[in-house]
């Protein structure tokens, strides 16, 4: 997993339970970089490490060039996971999604640990492991919405 020292909540230490939870039998590595530009490469580093599936826990600021760094990063991650073949989670709050502090931060710890399960079950069951929950309108950090 991958957490930034950026982040106003240590969604990494949520994460890190969860897996180590549900997943006894893997090796759970932590790796803290300074912010979310810094996630694709320490995300590369732990794939040529042997790490089947990642998860990363990044915070983007309100400014506009806090969402110009995420997209980037974001792009980053998606060509590391197609030229690899890895799963990548990618964990992201804005930190514009809430007003109330106390609001974000559940956003934060909610969403953290919603795709840590989400990634222990895609190592554990693989391409079918989320098949039953398609379509049903499920949200991390925030309430699900249901299906239509």
């Amino acid at each position: 997993m991958i957490d930034t020292t950026f982040s106003r909540v240590d969604m990494g230490s949520v994460a890190e339970s969860v897996l180590r939870d549900l997943l006894p039998e893997y090796r759970v590595l932590r790796y803290t970089v300074p912010g979310i530009k810094d996630i694709p490469g320490a995300a590369r580093r732990l794939i040529d490490m042997g790490c089947e599936g990642l998860i990363t826990l990044g915070w983007v600021g309100p400014a506009e060039v806090d969402k110009l760094s995420y997209l980037a990063m974001s792009v980053g991650l998606i060509t590391l996971s197609v030229l690899t073949g890895k799963v990548i989670v990618d964990v992201t709050v804005h930190e514009d999604e809430a007003s109330d502090p106390r609001e974000l931060k559940e956003i934060a710890v909610n969403r953290a640990r919603a795709h840590a399960e989400n990634l222990a079950k895609l190592l554990k069951g693989g391409l079918d492991a989320l098949r039953p929950l398609a379509g049903q309108g499920i949200r991390q950090g925030r309430p699900s919405v249901g299906p239509l």
